[in-house]
């Protein structure tokens, strides 16, 4: 169990990999886990690139506290990256998907210390509302008895609490990770976010920068698939060169 900066008790597992000095730090999206079988087979297929360190943000899994949705979630992905340094990885690849996408992105520029970033369907702006999935999210998080169900169904925990102040937005941040690489991946079938989204990130990050429209790609770590988690495992391989 690891434990972040403001105290919340986080849950976290690691696959080593003794022949490489290069980690990825695997982050979820809102209601996931390193448990559940789509972060578990994100995490093996990154595996055959180097260690894995899957951990489960505040609010979700066996971890404590409460979701923000986004925000403290950066300390506990600086905890999860600082065990890996720990553990004798020289080169930290984060990788983010849905809402630890926009974490992964906030963290590199926040908290730096990587040498890579892979934002996988992550949202440019906050409050969006504009599809179906994501008016339904608002709907379970912004009220009493949505975070109820949120709770018992989902098994996630959010915090009743509101922004205060708001957080800087991923497109409002993205563009201090560099000299850092930074990969964005997006499909144009993503029911949650249309692809301005990635585009928007793209437009506001520096080089080095890569953006990848994936047809046919759903939403998060519940749409991609081997092949796409081997290029990622590649890219990061080849860019965390620094």
């Amino acid at each position: 169990m690891l434990i972040s900066a403001d105290g919340v008790p986080i849950s976290a597992v690691h696959h080593p990999d003794a022949a490489r000095d290069l980690a990825f730090v695997v982050a979820h999206g809102f209601t996931g886990s390193w448990r559940r079988p789509k972060v578990a087979a994100v995490m093996a297929a990154l595996n055959g690139y180097g260690g894995v360190v899957g951990f489960d943000f505040r609010g979700h899994g066996a971890s404590g506290g409460q979701s923000t949705v986004g925000d403290r979630e950066v300390l506990d992905l600086d905890a999860a990256v600082a065990w890996a340094r720990e553990l004798g990885y020289r080169r930290i690849a984060t990788v983010g998907f849905s809402m630890g996408g926009s974490v992964v992105v906030r963290h590199a520029a926040l908290h730096g210390g990587v040498q890579a970033v892979v934002a996988v369907s992550a949202p440019a702006r906050w409050y969006y509302r504009g599809t179906p999935p994501m008016r339904r999210l608002h709907h379970a998080i912004d009220r009493r008895l949505g975070r109820a169900v949120t709770r018992v169904v989902l098994r996630t925990r959010v915090s009743g609490k509101r922004w205060n102040p708001v957080p800087q937005a991923p497109k409002d941040l993205v563009g201090r990770i560099s000299p850092v690489p930074l990969l964005i991946v997006h499909g144009d079938r993503d029911a949650y976010f249309p692809v301005d989204h990635p585009e928007q990130l793209y437009a506001a990050a520096r080089e080095p920068k890569e953006l990848w429209i994936e047809a046919g790609l759903g939403h998060a770590e519940n749409a991609v698939g081997p092949e796409l988690v081997k290029r990622i495992g590649e890219w990061a391989a080849r860019s965390a060169l620094r």
